[in-house]
């Protein structure tokens, strides 16, 4: 058997307690976002890439959209799974690995919400080939004309936090915008080695076009405080709305 990745240890123990994070608050206020950013007709198909456990599918689901769910962890699907009966919804969750992932026929729209999968890299992971690859799964499931919405580590943040003895000591890379830590979070029971990639607003205006993407808007897009907004350097994260063209 295949042993987990520490991503994928991470969040099976961290998705009972994951919904009580800070930046999991605002799921209908983003929906209402997604819904227009999107441009989602009633009853469209819409899927959720690295969905975790599934916050913004299931309130999709509530409002009548045809959603499907992928993600590495099993631990996050056994929960999104709980919160979807919950809710009495209908979602098709699916463990899929999103650098790698197949659909049988193409969406209405996609989104890949707090990183997803987008730059959570294995210790042998390519900084580079890790998120094309996950960009060329997405575009492949798109229909032409489509919209996705993705949030991704503000790599302007990431340089400003960290020291040149940061870099002597292997935290942070500026070659690769990657950063190590050992990391604790609620649901585990010890730390783990973890490896995330950030992303400068520049590079992932080269880097969607690459996987067959158009990028349409570049925002500020840390939870919380999601807006048609030009990035702050120092928030968590950048917003990414893509269109595949015709």
């Amino acid at each position: 058997m295949k042993s987990k990745t520490n991503w994928e240890e991470f969040f099976d123990g961290h998705a009972p307690v994951y919904n009580q994070n800070c930046f999991t608050k605002n799921t209908i206020a983003e929906v209402d976002f997604l819904i227009e950013a999107l441009d989602l007709k009633p009853g469209a198909e819409v899927l959720d890439v690295a969905c975790g456990t599934g916050r913004h599918s299931i309130e999709l689901a509530r409002r009548g959209y045809r959603m499907t769910g992928v993600d590495l962890s099993e631990g996050m699907l056994q929960q999104a799974r709980k919160d979807a009966e919950a809710a009495g919804v209908q979602v098709c969750w699916r463990k899929e690995n999103a650098t790698a992932f197949k659909v049988e026929k193409p969406f209405d729209g996609v989104l890949s919400l707090c990183e997803g999968a987008f730059g959570l890299l294995g210790l042998g992971d390519d900084p580079m080939g890790q998120p094309l690859a996950i960009l060329r799964c997405v575009a492949e499931a798109m229909k032409p004309r489509t919209k996705g919405l993705f949030t991704v580590l503000n790599g302007l943040a990431m340089v400003r936090r960290h020291t040149l003895q940061d870099v002597e000591k292997g935290v942070f890379d500026p070659h690769t915008m990657t950063e190590v830590s050992d990391c604790a979070a609620l649901g585990l029971t010890s730390d783990l080695h973890l490896r995330e990639r950030a992303f400068i607003p520049t590079e992932l205006m080269l880097l969607f076009p690459m996987a067959g993407l158009k990028v349409v808007h570049l925002w500020g897009g840390t939870a919380g405080n999601w807006g048609r907004r030009n990035v702050d350097l120092d928030e968590m994260e950048i917003m990414v709305l893509a269109e595949k063209p015709a």
